[in-house]
């Protein structure tokens, strides 16, 4: 009985974090200007927290910024979000979407930016195209506004792809193992 509450609960947050984006009355202009200046303020953060990034953010073929809520309830984890891909090479940008889901012991919700460098065209397209990433993670954060806060520094997750983890807001402690899905935005290209 208790399994089939948080699996319920896992589905209901997974539905609202996924579907949140359809509602928001917006066009699909406001969508797009709205990811690109979460990714500029991500960035942003990024810089002032890991200086040496701006470089490497620089120098990679391409890069992503997803904006990201996650929802852990004990023994299920969920995530979803938005962001954008940059092609450093051609200037071009590519909407997209994710989600993730997986088991673990967890307790809490984060709201958080994921920026990923890709070292060459192969790992940036077949991120884009294919988007598969399969996760463990352990991790603490907590930030409640202006108070608190988590900058995870690089790690590679694969090879010719590195990840910043930078926590906004939330509280989480969680150690999972995770499917994590991320496509194309098919309105937003």
């Amino acid at each position: 009985m208790l399994v089939k509450n948080f699996a319920k609960m896992m589905l209901a947050a997974v539905l609202i974090i996924g579907l949140s984006g359809f509602w928001s009355g917006q066009s699909n202009d406001e969508k797009r200007n709205e990811r690109l200046s979460m990714r500029d303020a991500s960035l942003q953060i990024l810089y002032k927290h890991a200086p040496e990034a701006k470089q490497m953010v620089q120098n990679s073929y391409g890069y992503a910024v997803f904006s990201n809520v996650g929802v852990n309830l004990v023994l299920l984890s969920a995530e979803g979000g938005t962001g954008v891909a940059h092609n450093n090479s051609t200037g071009q940008n590519i909407y997209m979407n994710m989600a993730s889901g997986g088991v673990g012991f967890g307790l809490g919700v984060k709201d958080f930016r994921a920026i990923f460098l890709f070292e060459n065209k192969k790992v940036f397209d077949d991120f884009v195209e294919k988007g598969w990433e399969a996760n463990a993670q352990a991790d603490a954060a907590a930030k409640a506004g202006k108070e608190g806060g988590a900058l995870n520094a690089a790690i590679t997750v694969a090879p010719g792809i590195r990840l910043y983890k930078l926590t906004q807001n939330g509280l989480a402690l969680q150690a999972t193992i995770q499917g994590t899905k991320y496509w194309k935005d098919p309105d937003l290209n």
